[in-house]
Formats: structure tokens, sequence, C-alpha cells
């Protein structure tokens, strides 16, 4: 009977999703900035995928990187947030192994795949500043999409292992997440073993991962300050760091966040549960929100095509 009773709780069908744990009676309010954020998320990634179709002066490397961004967005706001919606407003709390699993892959790979992005927009960055006359022969449609390529296929290789090895484990103790959506760690917590791997594992692919993306981005910008320091006036300068300030506030957004959230996950024993899962959650769709806002009123080119867009529907 404890033998059939193991294999039951191997694998449980389904996991329990709690939300907001200790906030269950604020969950209505909750939903609402959640439920702006995404509106946001979507209205403005989609606005930047579509300004950049119909505008032809915008077809370039650093606007192709802005839609491999948006996209990803896109997707790692959509495989959270309809789900954290439906547990808020209706109290769906059950979710799939399978669909848990699947979920895990979506966020951590699309995580990573927003970094690499990052390091591939510092990269334009860098050689539109220090090699501009250059720019368009180096950075060319093919090796754009080339970047693009590789960036998904570190992503999607790397954070293959999260499922398998949460599936590996068995679930004798409970199914029931404490935790808005089915984080790496929130699952593996779960289980009735020595998850050492699973938690070393995910520190190798943070520090593997965002630390070394950090650091290209590091030595990026160390040779762009260098290159606007040589220009001749303080003007020049101020102009072409200016072309920076959405980038540099882009990563601002994702990496500062990550770290807190990745390391008190694991790490915040003092820290109250209710905030750590909250802060975790929010973190999610910050980026996606705060992207299309920066890129949309930084950058003159998508700014300008909008007004020109709403100016001729009102004419």
């Amino acid at each position: 009977m404890s033998d059939s009773n193991t294999t039951d709780f191997t694998h449980p069908s389904t996991f329990i999703l709690l939300g907001i744990p200790g906030l269950y009676a604020a969950h209505g309010w909750i939903s609402i900035p959640f439920c702006t954020m995404y509106a946001i998320a979507v209205l403005g990634n989609f606005t930047i995928l579509f300004t950049v179709k119909i505008e032809p002066s915008l077809h370039g490397p650093m606007y192709y990187f802005l839609c491999m961004l948006a996209t990803t967005d896109l997707v790692l706001s959509t495989s959270t947030v309809p789900k954290m919606l439906s547990i808020f407003w209706f109290k769906s709390r059950e979710i799939d192994f399978s669909a848990c699993l699947t979920q895990m892959y979506f966020i951590h790979c699309f995580s990573a795949m927003e970094s690499g992005i990052l390091v591939a927009m510092a990269l334009d960055r860098y050689v539109a500043i220090c090699h501009p006359l250059r720019h368009s022969t180096i950075l060319t449609n093919p090796v754009v999409a080339k970047i693009g390529l590789a960036v998904a296929l570190r992503s999607g290789i790397l954070t293959l292992p999260y499922p398998f090895l949460a599936r590996r484990w068995p679930y004798c103790r409970t199914n029931i997440i404490p935790h808005s959506y089915c984080g790496h760690i929130a699952v593996v917590k779960l289980a009735c073993a020595d998850i050492s791997i699973s938690s070393y594992y995910g520190l190798f692919v943070l520090f593997s991962v965002i630390g070394m993306d950090v650091f290209f981005i590091a030595v990026s910008y160390t040779q762009i300050l260098r290159a606007i320091f040589r220009l001749p006036t303080k003007d020049a300068q101020l102009k072409t760091f200016g072309t920076c300030v959405s980038h540099l506030s882009a990563i601002s957004a994702l990496y500062i966040p990550d770290f807190f959230s990745s390391l008190t996950q694991r790490f915040g024993y003092n820290v109250p549960r209710h905030f750590l899962v909250l802060f975790a959650s929010v973190y999610l769709l910050v980026p996606p929100m705060l992207h299309p806002i920066i890129y949309g009123v930084r950058t003159k080119q998508i700014w300008g095509r909008l007004l020109q867009l709403f100016t001729h529907k009102e004419t």
C-alpha cells in the first residue's frame, strides 16, 4: 500500500498555485496593476512590431534586435500573466503537471533570451559609435539573423534541463506551490529528495548566462565611453551618449530585479514569503512593460512614425 502511494505521488497530475501567499483577500486589488501592466506590455510591444514592419527606414540592426526583444517580452508575459489573473479573479489554481513544466521552461528560456538580446543591442551600439563607417558592413541582415539564432539556441539549450530535472524528482509531500507561477526553484522545493543539483544548476545558469552577458555589456560600454570621451565637444559627447540611454534603461530594468529575485528566492530566509512572491511576479512584467515605453519615447524614429500614423488618421 505504501509503495502504491509513493508511486501515486511521484508525479502529481496537477499542482495548485496559491497566488500571493498571505494576501489572498487582496488578490482582486492586486490583479488591477497586473492587468494594467500586461495590457501596456501587449499593446506597446505590438505597436513596436507594427511600426518597424511598416516603416522602411527602421529596417536596420537596432530595430531588428528591438523586434526580437518585443517578441520575447510578449511570449514571457503571456506565458505567466493569464494564469495569474485566472488565480486572482476566478480562483482557478490548478495547473497540469506537464503544463507547469512547460510554463517553467518558457519563463526561464525567454528570460535568458531577453538578456542575450540586450547583449546583441550593446554590440550594435558599440559598432555604431566606435566603427560608424563600417556599421552597415559589419552588422548585415544575415549577421543579425545569425546573432538572433545563436541567442535563441543558447537560451533554449541551457534552460532545457530545468523541466527534465524537475520531472526527475519524486513529489511525495504536497502538490501546493506557494507562488503565482511555476518557477524552477518554487517547484523543485516541493520534492522529497536532495535537490542540490537543481539548485546548483540554476545558479550556474544565472551566473554563466546573466553574469557573462553583463560582462560583455560592460566591455562594450567601456569601449563606447572611451570613444565618447574622445569626441571634441561636450555637445557631441552628450548627443552620442544619448543614443545609449534607452539601452542602458532596458538593462537596468532587467538585470537589477533579476539578480535580486533569483538570490532572494534561494537565500532570503528572513524575507516575508508574500514579498518574495509578489516581487518575483511583478518582476516578470516590469521589463515587458517598460521596454516599449523606453524605446517608444526615447527613439525619435519610432516616436515620429507613430505621430505620423495618428496624425494621418485624424486628418
